[in-house]
C-alpha cells in the first residue's frame, strides 16, 4: 500500500536529518490497517444539494481532511458511500468534547435535524438515482 510506504519513508527520512535510525511497525499482527474513509464524489454532490436545501447552504460546510480512521471504510471498500459529520455546537459549552469523553454531551436539538436530513438524503437519491428500477409484474404491496 502507498500510504504505508509513505508513512514509512518519511519517517525514516527524518530520523536520518538527526542521524537516528527508525523503524515502522503498523501492527498488523495485533490490529487490522483500516483503509482511509474516502467519500464518493456523485455522493458529495447529492450531500450539498440536498442538505444546502434543507438547512440553507451557508449552514453546510466542507471540512478539512482528518486523520481518523473509522469502520465506515471497511463498507466504501465494497459499496460507493458517504461520510458526513452533523455539526452539535452548543453555544452554552466553550468546548465540545470528543464523543469518546466521559465529559461528552449530546446536543439533543440536532436530532431532529440529522433525521430530516438522513431521510432527504435517502428520499431524494431513490427519486433521481434509482427511476428506472422495473417493478415485478402482478399485484404490488406498499409497506408504508
Amino acid at each position: 500500500m502507498q500510504l504505508r510506504q509513505r508513512i514509512e519513508e518519511v519517517i525514516k527520512m527524518q530520523a536520518s536529518v538527526q542521524r537516528c535510525t527508525a523503524s515502522v511497525d503498523f501492527l498488523e499482527n495485533e490490529k487490522p490497517f483500516f483503509p482511509p474513509t474516502v467519500n464518493n464524489e456523485q455522493f458529495h454532490e447529492h450531500f450539498k444539494i440536498v442538505a444546502g436545501g434543507l438547512l440553507g447552504t451557508d449552514r453546510v460546510n466542507d471540512m478539512p481532511p482528518l486523520m481518523e480512521s473509522k469502520n465506515f471504510a471497511f463498507y466504501q471498500e465494497l459499496i460507493p458511500g458517504y461520510f458526513f459529520f452533523i455539526g452539535m455546537q452548543n453555544k452554552t459549552h466553550k468546548q465540545l468534547q470528543s464523543p469518546h469523553s466521559h465529559l461528552f454531551e449530546i446536543n439533543e436539538d440536532v436530532l431532529p435535524h440529522g433525521a430530516v436530513l438522513y431521510a432527504s438524503l435517502a428520499a431524494k437519491y431513490l427519486v433521481e438515482f434509482l427511476p428506472d428500477v422495473p417493478l415485478p409484474d402482478g399485484k404490488h404491496h406498499d409497506e408504508l
